[in-house]
């Protein structure tokens, strides 16, 4: 019979598998995000950050533009147009601020938005570029009676047929 032995106090504890595992792979990720910081730059920031960046430049723009009202006006109309961009900056800028969140919130729903768009284009898609074949074979069963997937309800809908006359 074997006993096992307390680890002595001066020893070092062994480290396990799993942390050997969780150590290496913490390592590759730290690496594989340094080749992607060379390769791509860094990576975009949250959504408010993004949108301070956007309404930053969009003033700059509008600031440095010389509009032909501009010439025609003189210098005042510039310096109204400035006026205008940094109120608007000045209303923008502490509800970025505030709620920086709610602007991560709203791009993701767009990216939900975006996602469902896809799929409802794909699959319409799908059904215009599909051949004449494949209209013909729907067409004849729903001549014989045997109704399509949409009938069988494997679609959006309830399945049941509208007689619109």
């Amino acid at each position: 019979m074997s006993e096992e032995r307390p680890a002595e106090p001066h020893e070092e504890p062994r480290v396990s598998d799993a942390d050997a595992w969780a150590t290496a792979c913490a390592e590759d990720l730290e690496a594989e995000k340094a080749r992607r910081r060379t390769t791509y730059g860094p990576p975009p920031g949250s959504a408010a950050e993004e949108l301070k960046k956007l309404v930053d430049t969009v003033a700059d723009k509008l600031s440095g533009l010389q509009s032909p009202l501009g010439a025609l006006a003189g210098p005042a109309a510039q310096q109204m147009v400035r006026q205008v961009v940094q109120q608007a900056k000045a209303a923008v800028e502490p509800v970025i601020e505030r709620n920086p969140d709610v602007f991560d919130h709203l791009a993701a729903a767009g990216n939900e938005l975006l996602a469902a768009y896809r799929s409802a284009v794909q699959s319409q898609e799908h059904r215009w570029t599909s051949g004449p074949a494949d209209l013909a074979d729907e067409w004849r069963a729903e001549r014989r009676g045997e109704g399509t997937g949409r009938d069988r309800g494997e679609g959006t809908g309830s399945g049941e047929r509208i007689d619109l006359d």
